[in-house]
This record gives structure tokens, sequence and C-alpha cells, in this order.
């Protein structure tokens, strides 16, 4: 198979209301997200053209709405709804990689975050 090209999304925050504490679905807390869009970018790194690429700034806004519009347990479910919507909405994704940061994470001791990072494709990609 092809080796695909990627374009990240480094850490975008939202504020939001997940994780299994009635003070996490109630208070809510920083949420940080690294999307990867594993894709062939060949025809637009030829042409200089947004319409041959994933344009990032939609992808920023699936990636909001998901963050922002539902309330998860866990984040390795809320990095799955965000793969699902990306793979959804932008055809020429042919996979995903999604990291969730948690800062503070509620685990009776002081780390700095926990991280899921999930991967997610279109049949027969790998």
């Amino acid at each position: 198979m092809k080796k695909l090209d990627i374009i990240r999304l480094h850490n975008a925050v939202f504020y939001a209301y997940h994780g299994v504490m009635s003070d996490e679905q109630n208070l809510g807390g920083k949420f940080e997200v690294d999307v990867e869009l594993h894709c062939d970018l060949s025809e637009a790194r030829a042409n200089d053209n947004l319409h041959q690429t994933v344009n990032y700034e939609k992808v920023y806004g699936v990636m909001k709405q998901t963050v922002i519009g539902k309330k998860f347990f866990l984040i390795e479910a809320l990095a799955q709804a965000i793969a699902s919507a990306i793979l959804k909405e932008f055809p020429e994704v042919l996979r995903t990689t999604i990291r969730i940061r948690k800062p503070g994470a509620a685990v009776h001791g002081i780390i700095d975050h926990v991280e899921v990072e999930i991967e997610s494709a279109r049949a027969g990609q790998v």
C-alpha cells in the first residue's frame, strides 16, 4: 500500500462535560484534541488547490461540534465519535488518529493529564 500523507491539527482545546464523575458532567473541564488525517495529497501538492485537499478549518468545526455536542462518560468514546464524524464527512481521509488529553483527570493523585489515542480507518485501509 502507498504511504499516505498526513495533515495534523495539534492541541485544539475545548471546554466540555465529559467524565464518569458527577462533577465532571456538571462542572466540565478542559479537553485537548489532536487529529491526524491520513490521505493522498499528491493532487493538492501538484496543483496548489484547496479543493483537492482536506479543509482543516472544516475538520476543526467537526471536532468542535463533536466535543461540545454530547456528553460522554469515556474519552475513548469521544475519540471514536470524532474519528467516525471525520471519516463520514471527509471521504478523502482514509485513516485518522485521534488523541484526547484530559488535564488533571481525577485519579486520586497528581498527574499532568490522561491521554487516549485511537486509530480508525475506512474498510480496506490499515
